[in-house]
């Protein structure tokens, strides 16, 4: 069992809050592409095609949500497109110090629970997630957003930047 499986077998069902186990779909040859997670009581599935959609709404079309304008704006293409490349660098405006900065004090923050797992909650587009990766000071880093185009556009610059799938874990 990988490093990866193991620590996916520590998550759980939003719906059931039972642990979800990983499943490959055999019509096909299996892949990294093809896993899935099924909940071991209630049977949800939960398929990877960009990311695990783990929001308890996933699949059903009886089930509709009216969201706050600010995170429907950031669920959107535009914003997760532009998100690195120039509207984080406005933060500095806000008081912010930097990416690197930022990056810096997040890791002394962290510092005790280096070798462990994090979980970039809100991770946006996965820039503090692939820093994460990069550093390898945790054995797993998972990315979470509520944005499935900010996940899309975590994977698409987890590709420009090679790093391994193994730890570019994303979910919603």
């Amino acid at each position: 069992e990988s490093l990866v499986e193991a620590e996916l077998s520590k998550l759980a069902c939003p719906i059931c809050y039972y642990p979800l186990v990983s499943s490959i779909d055999h019509q096909s040859a299996p892949s990294k592409s093809d896993s899935s997670l099924e909940c071991s009581t209630c049977k949800k599935l939960y398929s990877k095609d960009d990311y695990w959609d783990l929001t308890v709404a996933v699949g059903s079309t009886e089930y509709s949500e009216t969201m706050p304008a600010a995170t429907e704006l950031f669920r959107t293409q535009l914003v997760s497109f532009l998100y690195e490349r120039g509207w984080r660098q406005n933060f500095i405006w806000g008081g912010f110090p930097g990416l690197e900065k930022e990056f810096e004090m997040a890791k002394d923050y962290l510092k005790p629970t280096s070798g462990g797992i994090i979980i970039d909650a809100s991770c946006g587009s996965g820039l503090f997630s692939r820093l994460f990766v990069k550093s390898e000071l945790y054995c797993l880093v998972v990315a979470l957003d509520f944005s499935e185009n900010m996940l899309k556009q975590c994977k698409e610059f987890i590709k420009q930047e090679n790093i391994s799938d193994e730890y570019g874990l994303q979910f919603s």
